[in-house]
């Protein structure tokens, strides 16, 4: 296989859709479509599911999936540190969720720079409804939470352990609450609602949305109400509150990075970062 065919059939696993990934590609779909369907052929293994309505993975796509999103990765990351070498900049690229896990990226940021050593760490910062970009080669470790984020393929280290909230108005009828339940919080009608990886939505009435600082301007309304990580308690706006949810999972940070890593630089942050965990 070639890296071209590897990167057309992940777009078009990844998005399900053969239009969004000739877009994303910046090609027109009917060689999409070709180039899909002649890897398929030469594999002699069935990669999608192809009907009218949707575009779904098999079993052999999903393999397919998980290893050429691990070979990609390989293959950019080595680019973009051979290029780093040659300038003479070695550098990490940390990828994190904006707005999340503020204080443990700053608390690791201030740990590294003290270390021996230390190479500049540049920072990307994602979209909360958006993957973390570390297996495509553009970031070499990333901050994630669990369940939210996928971590399969990848190597990590747990940081953080930490309940969930449900953040509302403190005028909402729920809010003098000392705890409530994930059933409770799921039959409100204003639940934020937040993107599948397909673009779409889960069905309900409530708000749409793609960010967190939409998220809490609806909240801020009255529009909305939304499950986040226990720290988002830390400095909400004022008349906004943030109740337990008893039953609700534990949201773990980890700090990931790909298993084909050789980086001494990578290895000195995740021990750092395991360090005051």
């Amino acid at each position: 296989m070639e890296t071209r065919e590897l990167r057309y059939f992940v777009a078009v696993a990844e998005e399900l859709n053969f239009g969004r990934a000739a877009d994303r590609l910046g090609i027109a779909q009917p060689p999409l479509s070709r180039a899909i369907a002649q890897l398929e052929h030469r594999l002699g293994v069935e990669l999608l599911t192809r009907t009218s309505r949707r575009v779904s993975l098999t079993g052999a796509g999903e393999v397919l999936l998980e290893e050429g999103r691990a070979i990609l990765g390989a293959v950019a990351a080595a680019e973009r540190r051979t290029r780093a070498t040659a300038a003479d900049r070695p550098s990490l690229v940390l990828a994190a969720k904006a707005g999340s896990s503020g204080e443990v990226l700053a608390k690791l940021l201030d740990a590294y720079a003290n270390e021996p050593g230390a190479v500049p760490v540049e920072l990307l910062l994602c979209e909360s409804n958006t993957h973390v970009p570390l297996l495509d080669g553009r970031a070499d470790v990333a901050l994630l939470h669990e369940p939210y984020d996928p971590t399969t393929g990848l190597d990590v280290e747990v940081l953080t352990t930490e309940g969930q909230v449900a953040v509302m108005q403190a005028a909402h009828p729920l809010a003098g609450r000392s705890q409530v339940r994930v059933a409770d919080v799921s039959a409100l009608p204003e639940l934020a609602r937040w993107p599948r990886r397909d673009g779409t939505y889960p069905d309900g009435a409530g708000a749409e949305v793609r960010n967190l600082t939409q998220l809490f301007q609806l909240i801020e309304l009255g529009r909305a109400v939304a499950v986040l990580p226990e720290v988002t308690r830390n400095g909400l706006a004022e008349g906004l509150v943030a109740v337990p949810i008893a039953d609700a999972p534990q949201v773990t940070t980890v700090i990931a990075w790909p298993p084909h890593s050789r980086s001494r630089a990578l290895a000195d942050l995740v021990r750092v970062a395991t360090g005051f965990s």
